[in-house]
């Protein structure tokens, strides 16, 4: 399921990335490209308007003005004396057209249609110069829609009776070459780029699952877990009573008692399980108010000295000699880290041992430590022992430890942004300290 969900999210977020990288490049070679015409057929008028004012002050045209116009504009010329061609004319750059003739009727043809008329109504009258009158008009010229496009110009030029008619063909091949090319760049750049944004997406939306992936591992882990644990007293619970039926009274006292005991168990389990799911739901009861820790430590001292005394176990405390500020703290919660720790501390040290509680106020921060000279955690139990249900196989084996306690101890603790870490005592056990900012 999560596969799916990742490949759905990857695809998701790569392709609404690149939708709108494409749709932002399109817009741009669009502008660009609109651009570079609308500058090309600037340059190209004014061009036009520089050869007129040279054609108005001159009465010979040479052939090597001609060339040295064609090549510093890259143009093709057709020049007409009274409707008699140059024998200049050549159309320069486009020998790969099969009909010149053709390609100068039609350009002729679109400027008689759309704009002779025109220009000779808007004309004007010269007051200097070889001509009367000088006409001329620059358009968009792709004879029969084919791939070659032009900017053409049509002059004319008037003097008594005589008249100079010139046709000048600019080819766009150029400037569509380069706008190709420019496509094809932003091609590979889109392409690399959706590449690029697949491969980000694909690994960033996996770290976004992991969290999702990891707590759906761990409910499922604690679910069978629970189930275990659940089933080891439900059944010696069955059994005692289907023992009952048949025994006499003073058996089935004993029996009751064994059922007793077993409900006490699943109670307590359940209890740890309801505490760590409203951890998991983010409604984990905190009340914080000013606690002052060394009057906590020294009741939950006096609770369990009683108990540690009847196990033969020494159980002091160890408080600093200057008073401490007050801690925001929730005091019940405080009490039951401290409860599970020296619970634990108690049940997994041996007779004769010595467990030690104490506080320390070092640095704005509060430090509660419960030491023990018990059988200690192995160096590769340390990073699970905070886990849900794991218990290790020497320190975990007594009946009515489901591996809880820790866990809820590790969420308190974290839910008041402290800490909690275990270490090796010197002397042989374990020593477990709570950090409180």
């Amino acid at each position: 399921m999560f596969q799916k969900v990742h490949l759905y999210l990857t695809a998701m977020c790569a392709g609404i990335t690149a939708a709108i990288m494409i749709v932002m490049s399109l817009c741009y070679l669009y502008i660009s490209e609109k651009g570079l015409y609308d500058n090309q057929y600037t340059s190209f008028q004014n061009d036009i308007n520089t050869i007129t004012t040279s054609l108005e002050q001159q009465s010979v045209i040479s052939m090597e003005w001609l060339s040295k116009m064609e090549s510093s504009g890259n143009y093709s010329f057709f020049v007409m004396d009274n409707g008699i061609p140059f024998l200049y004319n050549r159309l320069g750059g486009f020998s790969e057209m099969t009909d010149t003739e053709e390609l100068l009727e039609k350009c002729l043809d679109t400027y008689h249609a759309s704009y002779e008329y025109e220009y000779t109504v808007t004309g004007k009258e010269l007051n200097s110069g070889l001509y009367n009158t000088c006409f001329h008009a620059e358009f968009p010229f792709n004879p029969n829609g084919g791939r070659h496009e032009f900017y053409a110009s049509v002059i004319e030029l008037n003097r008594n009776d005589s008249s100079l008619q010139m046709v000048i063909l600019h080819s766009l091949d150029f400037l569509k070459e380069q706008i190709r090319r420019q496509r094809v760049r932003f091609l590979l750049i889109d392409v690399t780029a959706v590449l690029v944004l697949t491969l980000f997406s694909f690994f960033f939306t996996g770290r976004l699952l992991q969290p999702i992936i990891e707590n759906r591992r761990r409910q499922t882990a604690f679910i069978a877990a629970a189930s275990h644990e659940l089933r080891t007293p439900l059944s010696v619970i069955l059994t005692a009573v289907d023992c009952c039926h048949n025994a006499d009274a003073k058996k089935q006292q004993g029996f009751l008692d064994t059922i007793q005991q077993e409900g006490a168990l699943m109670s307590s389990l359940i209890n740890d399980m309801l505490t760590l799911s409203n951890s998991d739901n983010h409604n984990f009861p905190i009340r914080p108010k000013e606690v002052e820790l060394d009057t906590l430590l020294m009741n939950t001292y006096e609770a369990f000295e009683p108990v540690a005394r009847k196990k033969s176990q020494t159980l002091s405390i160890t408080l600093p000699d200057t008073s401490v500020p007050v801690c925001m703290a929730d005091d019940e919660r405080i009490s039951q880290v401290l409860s599970i720790l020296l619970h634990n501390a108690i049940s997994y040290t041996p007779a004769g041992g010595q467990i030690e509680l104490s506080l320390q106020y070092k640095k704005s921060r509060f430090y509660l430590t419960v030491s023990d000279t018990g059988i200690g955690i192995p160096d590769e139990d340390k990073k699970k022992i905070f886990d849900r249900f794991y218990r290790a196989e020497k320190s975990r084996s007594t009946k009515g430890h489901f591996g809880l306690g820790l866990s809820i101890a590790a969420e308190i603790i974290k839910f008041h942004h402290g800490t909690i870490t275990v270490s090796d005592n010197p002397g042989g056990g374990s020593i477990f300290t709570v950090m409180l900012p």
